[in-house]
């Protein structure tokens, strides 16, 4: 019996060892060689020429360069159920608290702009902060101290101490033109060093309500289609050549609040001059005009005898500011700033703020038909108050309506009337006609009119009666008249409006 088990024992192995030699001879049940399946074509469709390469490596060059100078910032800070309501979008936060004022987390991205720690970023990310964090592209993390803080174009510096850090090479903003290419690199929705690529959509845009400060914030902002989301905020907009020509600051979102098409940036030639002045003062000391503006539009340049539409217009000199005391006039037309041409109020906004008080500026103005050169000192702002951009025919059918006479212009669907003693100690005004009623879709409405203003002047001259009015508006059909409107506030604007054959 025993024997019978060795003899079985032995046949197994030697047919053990026989199957062993079949598989690796490469006979019988061998394994198959995967590189004998084959998949796919065998060349690509399209072979790239030099300039295709060429094209495709800078953007993988400018990712591989910059991103270690982009970091990583975590904040905890205190925010109330008003600010939280009502926050940006495009920095993100996590709420871990319920009691108001809540205790809140939040995400958003630097630049790093010195070899020793500065780290350039947004106002509202760092805002109300009680613990700021960084997190470095080689995983590191270290704790953060804000250095200073700029509300009016939502810009601040923080610092860490560190040494020999990746430094971001900060480009012009001025050179950038529309259509250009660029890559946005941060971390959105707390993923770490994101790159997304598009073009520069527009430059100078402006009222865009994404500052808290709707009246004195700077917004002069990159358009880009580049995409932008929650947690990009701070970080770096870059060309190609790998400089920085702004800080991704907000996005045109759904209420999802992610990214729906385009995305705004503040230029880094502004943003260089804040965080020099935050570096050395952690505060601003910036400059001011002090005067009230709006830009020049067709009907407006029109009434002026402008040969086009350019240029800013003076609506009000602020007293005590610069413009008061220089040959600064109020109907002035700013042409240029220091040979800068500027035709949007937040143009000329953004020029300003990146001066200091003290510094010398030469306006090109235009007036009465000429161009002048005039010199300003900008002065300090006084308890933190800035000049403000302010965006704020025919035959007439008379009807008389006691105590008041009233006068409908159909054709740029306007009507008038005279003032009453009453209304004229309301709106501090000597003389002028209130408008009572101004059409829809009209141009009266088009250049801003609205009932329950009064116009002072017509064609630079002081009006007292709907006759006088008149008369001004009969003699100047075919073109524009120039008028000045006063509100209930005692403040004035200007409004060109064009008078139809």
């Amino acid at each position: 019996m025993k024997k019978k088990k060795i003899v079985g024992v032995f046949a197994l192995l030697i047919v053990g060892v026989l199957f062993s030699a079949i598989m690796v001879s490469g006979f019988g049940w061998a394994y198959p060689d995967l590189s004998d399946i084959k998949l796919g074509a065998s060349k690509p469709p399209v072979n790239l020429n030099a300039d295709a390469s060429a094209f495709n490596q800078a953007f993988v060059e400018v990712a591989e360069k910059v991103t270690p100078s982009i970091v990583q910032i975590s904040v905890v800070a205190k925010v109330d159920q008003k600010e939280l309501q009502g926050q940006n979008p495009f920095f993100q936060f996590h709420d871990f608290g319920t009691p108001m004022p809540k205790e809140q987390e939040g995400s958003g991205s630097g630049i790093i702009i010195s070899e020793d720690g500065y780290i350039l970023t947004n106002n509202h990310v760092v805002e109300n902060a009680t613990k700021v964090t960084v997190g470095l592209h080689d995983k590191r993390s270290i704790e953060a101290k804000v250095i200073g803080t700029d509300p009016l174009t939502d810009l601040a510096v923080i610092k860490i101490n560190a040494k020999d850090l990746t430094v971001a090479y900060l480009g012009n903003s001025d050179e950038l033109k529309v259509g250009q290419w660029v890559m946005a690199i941060g971390n959105p929705l707390a993923l770490a060093s994101t790159v997304t690529a598009g073009i520069v959509s527009a430059l100078n845009r402006g009222r865009l309500g994404l500052l808290k400060d709707q009246a004195y914030g700077v917004e002069n902002f990159i358009q880009t289609d580049a995409a932008i989301n929650p947690g990009n905020s701070g970080g770096a907009l870059v060309d190609l050549s790998g400089a920085v020509i702004g800080v991704n600051s907000a996005i045109a979102a759904a209420r999802t609040g992610t990214y729906i098409g385009y995305s705004f940036a503040i230029p880094i030639n502004m943003a260089k001059s804040v965080a020099q002045d935050l570096i050395a003062h952690g505060k601003i000391s910036r400059g001011y005009i002090g005067v009230q503006i709006r830009e020049v539009d067709e009907s407006l340049a029109l009434s002026l005898g402008m040969d086009k539409p350019t240029g800013v217009i003076i609506q009000k000199i602020v007293e005590g500011g610069s413009a008061s005391n220089e040959d600064v006039k109020e109907g002035d037309v700013i042409l240029k700033i220091d040979n800068t041409v500027v035709d949007q109020a937040n143009q000329l906004q953004s020029y300003v703020a990146s001066k200091t008080a003290g510094a010398k500026i030469k306006l090109t103005i235009f007036r009465d038909g000429k161009t002048i050169e005039r010199s300003v000192t900008l002065k300090p702002r006084e308890e933190d108050k800035t000049e403000a951009a302010e965006n704020v025919t025919p035959k007439g059918n008379e009807v008389d309506e006691s105590p008041s006479k009233v006068v409908s212009f159909d054709d740029i669907g306007l009507t008038v009337k005279n003032l009453t003693a009453q209304e004229k100690e309301t709106y501090k005004v000597a003389g002028g006609v209130m408008i009572s009623e101004v059409k829809e879709y009209s141009r009266a409405s088009n250049q801003g009119l609205q009932p329950d203003l009064v116009i002072t002047k017509a064609d630079k001259k002081e009006i007292k009666s709907v006759a006088e009015f008149k008369k001004i508006i009969e003699s100047k059909k075919g073109s524009a008249v120039f008028l000045v409107v006063n509100d209930k506030k005692g403040d004035s604007f200007f409004v060109g409006l064009k008078i139809p054959e």
